[in-house]
């Protein structure tokens, strides 16, 4: 009797067919969310909220959420939860509506950051591709042995130069080898800001680090990680008392936690890739800190013990403007905004927000061989601010309100000294999936931005422009 083989291959295939479709609708969806650098440069806003996944539009808007100082944390071009709570950021210190949706009254604010290009060129050099490590063990047994935690490839060092999630340059650079003399796009983020940073604000609940001058006005804004639920972060007001660029790390089990099967104390050596990135602010408070991490797509979806975690850039750049002993540092309570110990309010009515928006000239993080897409604005940095250019189809006409320009001063480097020997914030982040998709991180990114969107209350929004003024 012959074998039944039809019948066999026929179930077979029905068994694969909901695989070979869900591919084929991922390699689709790849493919309809594909953009390029220039693409990026041309997005423009009309109305409404940001698209859902990544798109060029989204990628612009964190380059100029970037650029004035309100950080989107990993440029990556996808809408998720660090976006909105920077737009959130963004709406409160211009004193607009907080509800972190994209609208005509943002990306006016937006525009004065646009006079330069938002991506460049970039060719990679031979020093780009030396110091790194094959791969960092998760084990501290295992780090303690390494002279460094150093970068594991080119696009994870260039990543962090130009503020990208290192999976959004192959993104934009697809098959491109990232060797020595390849030239590739990146995006073109500020310099760092050079400011006195005197009053730090760390509210949990939005997940925000916010850093005032002198003035009371706002001069950066952060995503971070800010402990758990299990081991919260501290309350009450600190001081900054010291700062540690590329610190050692030293691992106490008998102090905080114990990681692994690791009993014996051990001094974890430096490197972007350490348990506390490369910049560490000490605290008033023992044994926590402000610091960078090695993991900078993952600050919305980690968890600390206790410390406050910022992207490795942010955190340099808030060690390069806070001064030990004269520093505070707020922990804010459940329930507490940063908007009501500011005292920034919503405006009441659209005419008590200011007509202009401050211009301020936007360089790229420097690197000698990066050059922008298009011809750059002249540079401004030491001119007045100019008014808004003239409503046109891509700009709608909205009431606005004045922005301080990124401070740019020159300040003396922060003090640094020796890191704390107290320092054990268990850092192993050992919920991470370190294997995730960017599917899976938007999911939970949109999960968090459903929980941002009770944090704040809401005010009533302004009116959207009149007809024709689109």
């Amino acid at each position: 009797m012959p074998l039944r083989r039809a019948p066999i291959f026929a179930t077979l295939c029905l068994s694969l067919l909901p695989a070979l479709l869900a591919s084929t609708a991922i390699a689709q969806q790849q493919a309809a969310d594909s953009f390029s650098a220039a693409q990026i440069d041309g997005a423009t806003y009309t109305a409404g909220d940001l698209a859902s996944g990544r798109s060029a539009l989204t990628a612009k808007i964190q380059i100029l959420l970037d650029r004035s100082g309100t950080s989107p944390g990993v440029i990556d071009g996808y809408k998720g939860g660090m976006s909105e709570s920077a737009i959130r950021a963004f709406e409160r210190r211009a004193g607009l509506p907080v509800d972190g949706i994209m609208d005509p009254s943002v990306w006016n604010l937006l525009q004065p950051y646009a006079a330069t290009p938002v991506t460049q060129d970039y060719t990679i050099t031979q020093a780009d591709a030396e110091g790194l490590v094959d791969a960092i063990p998760v084990d501290y047994a295992e780090k303690a042995q390494m002279s460094t935690l150093a970068y594991t490839s080119v696009a994870e060092k260039l990543g962090e130069r130009f503020h990208m999630d290192d999976k959004f340059i192959a993104f934009l650079n697809p098959g491109v080898a990232l060797v020595p003399g390849s030239t590739i796009k990146v995006t073109a983020p500020s310099k760092p800001i050079k400011a006195e940073v005197t009053r730090i604000i760390i509210d949990k609940a939005t997940r925000r680090v916010a850093g005032y001058d002198a003035n009371g006005d706002m001069v950066v804004d952060y995503p971070a990680t800010v402990g758990s639920d299990a081991t919260p972060s501290p309350s009450g007001n600190h001081t900054v008392v010291t700062i540690a660029f590329d610190p050692n790390y030293t691992y106490n089990p008998k102090v905080n936690f114990k990681q692994g099967e690791n009993d014996k104390v051990l001094t974890i050596p430096p490197g972007p890739n350490g348990p506390v990135g490369n910049v560490w602010i000490d605290l008033s408070k023992p044994t926590y800190g402000i610091h960078g991490t090695p993991t900078p797509s993952r600050l919305f979806v980690n968890q600390s013990n206790g410390c406050v975690r910022l992207t490795n850039w942010d955190a340099r750049e808030l060690a390069n403007m806070v001064k030990p002993g004269v520093t505070t540092v707020e922990f804010l309570q459940p329930g507490t905004t940063i908007a009501e110990v500011t005292g920034a309010t919503s405006p009441e009515t659209p005419e008590a927000v200011a007509s202009t928006a401050a211009a301020t000239a936007v360089t790229a993080e420097p690197a000698t061989t990066a050059t922008p897409t298009t011809s750059p604005a002249t540079d401004t940095a030491a001119t007045v601010a100019e008014p808004l250019p003239a409503n046109d189809a891509t700009t709608p006409a909205v009431t606005t309100t004045t922005l301080p320009a990124p401070a740019t001063s020159d300040l003396p480097a922060a003090a640094t000294a020796p890191l704390p020997d107290a320092v054990h914030e268990d850092t192993t982040e050992s919920e991470a999936r370190t294997l995730s998709t960017p599917e899976e991180d938007q999911a939970i990114s949109d999960a968090l931005s459903d929980a941002l969107s009770n944090a704040l209350s809401d005010s009533a929004p302004l009116p959207l422009p009149e007809a024709g003024q689109e």
